[in-house]
């Protein structure tokens, strides 16, 4: 299980996702795609996954 968080990577935005590798990647991606309008490759959001761990 994973965790992203938004205020983690400069957002001033108290987004929060936690499960499952993928599911956080999609949610995540497609999170700050809307909301912020950066569209993060999915290998992008694993390096920020990789580089909490």
């Amino acid at each position: 299980m994973v965790k992203l968080k938004c205020n983690d990577y400069g957002f001033e935005c108290d987004f929060v996702v936690e499960g499952e590798v993928e599911n956080v990647l999609e949610k995540f991606g497609k999170h700050t795609d809307e909301e912020h309008g950066i569209d993060y490759s999915k290998e992008s959001l694993m390096q920020f996954i990789l580089r909490k761990s």
